[in-house]
């Protein structure tokens, strides 16, 4: 099945976000399902030569997460659910 969702449909995404994407090479959903929200944020703060806020990287794993699953339940797809999940880690 092709995939039809454009990043700006995923839940979280807004303008700061399509920058980021832009800026570590994601240009579809497609690709982004491919990738490691750690890795991307990684990526986000060599290429920009600064440390993002970590909240960067909850948009990542929110986003990641809705890639790869188109039928994600709503509160997956909030960068704070993941936000939840990395503190509790800690």
């Amino acid at each position: 099945m092709k995939e039809t969702r454009k990043l700006s449909d995923l839940v979280s995404v807004g303008p700061a976000t399509l920058k980021d994407f832009e800026v570590v090479g994601i240009k579809s959903v497609a690709q982004l399902a491919l990738c490691k929200p750690q890795e991307l944020y990684d990526k986000l703060c060599s290429r920009t030569g600064q440390q993002h806020d970590i909240c960067a990287l909850d948009v990542f794993s929110a986003t990641v997460a809705q890639a790869k699953n188109p039928r994600l339940p709503i509160e997956k797809g909030q960068w704070w659910y993941w936000s939840r999940l990395r503190k509790q880690k800690l």
